[in-house]
């Protein structure tokens, strides 16, 4: 069951979400008839950084991996997904 919020949005951003949503969809990428197709993975592994999700703990504003062999780079960014109370 979906529940309805109201929309909280500044009118400007509203008018802007709708410019966006009204412009034609992007055509499809040029490629040579006979590109071969490659995983996500093999885009990933291109990067120097690689996307790694690891469960653990904030504490006082500083993430601490609940694994202790695995170790973050110094000023490493992070993305906190949060569990709800329940």
């Amino acid at each position: 069951m979906t529940i309805l919020e109201a929309d909280q949005r500044s009118p400007s951003r509203r008018l802007r979400d709708e410019q966006i949503a009204a412009e034609p969809p992007l055509a499809p990428p040029e490629l040579l008839p006979d590109a071969a197709s490659s995983p996500l993975e093999a885009h990933l592994l291109r990067s120097a950084r690689h996307p790694l999700a690891v469960a653990g703990v904030v504490e006082n504003g500083l993430v601490r991996p609940l694994d202790p062999a695995v170790k973050l780079p110094e000023h490493a960014r992070v993305i906190i997904v949060a569990a709800g109370a329940t």
